[in-house]
């Protein structure tokens, strides 16, 4: 999928300079936004686990060095590209999701402030990039994996293969709705904590546990409906 960022740096060669007034890019740790980073923040925590590595070429790459942010992207490409793989199974729009972030990121690096390791910062916006797609697909009613009204299909017995399971939650995932979906994909999948959820997303530790215990009640529900249950009872 490397080859599908060239857009990306062509786009990056055009710019002047980077404007992080942009509304149009959100700034997870940056002024007006809703993510707090205190003491016991599992950034705040990781804040002495910054790469050196990555330290240089972020500074290189606010004083406008486009080279060293394809660095920071050669870097952390596959992560990311794991990550938006959870919002869509579709290969194209990944790809987009993928550019997406970068070029998002690119726009908000003045709002990184090395509080934590670079990745968990990517991942931030990656997470929320992800979560508009799901929310945009939930207003248009255009559910891009599974229509509501379509039942699931069932793992073969000999369920061995743990794609044909994963394929089985996401589908289930993708009856939820987007704030349901996303605690349980960033729980299950991403092997987030509760507290690494709310730091994603800008929520509590009381909302992200609440919406984790109301999500897995409904995924259950909807997994029984379909008798599927068995196959996702990891999940109970």
């Amino acid at each position: 999928m490397g080859h599908g960022l060239a857009p990306f740096f062509i786009h990056l060669s055009e710019a002047p300079e980077r404007r992080t007034e942009n509304p149009s890019f959100v700034l997870p740790y940056g002024p007006g936004s809703h993510f707090t980073c205190g003491k016991n923040s599992v950034f705040a925590k990781s804040e002495a686990l910054v790469n050196e590595q990555d330290r240089s070429d972020i500074e290189s790459a606010k004083n406008g060095d486009h080279q060293a942010f394809r660095h920071l992207v050669d870097r952390y490409e596959a992560d990311v590209v794991r990550l938006m793989w959870r919002f869509s199974q579709d290969a194209v729009v990944c790809e987009e999701l993928v550019q997406e972030v970068f070029v998002e990121a690119y726009f908000s690096l003045d709002s990184y402030r090395f509080k934590a390791p670079f990745v968990f910062w990517l991942k931030t916006i990656a997470t929320r990039v992800g979560y508009r797609l799901w929310k945009r697909n939930a207003r248009e009613r255009k559910h891009v994996h599974l229509d509501e009204t379509a039942e699931i299909e069932a793992p073969p017995q000999d369920f061995g293969d743990r794609a044909d399971i994963s394929r089985l939650v996401h589908r289930l995932l993708d009856k939820l709705a987007p704030a349901d979906r996303i605690v349980l994909t960033l729980m299950y999948f991403d092997k987030c904590s509760i507290r690494e959820i709310g730091d994603r997303m800008g929520w509590t530790v009381p909302v992200v546990k609440t919406r984790a215990y109301r999500a897995r009640k409904k995924m259950l529900a909807i997994a029984e409906k379909e008798h599927v249950l068995d196959e996702i009872e990891w999940t109970s």
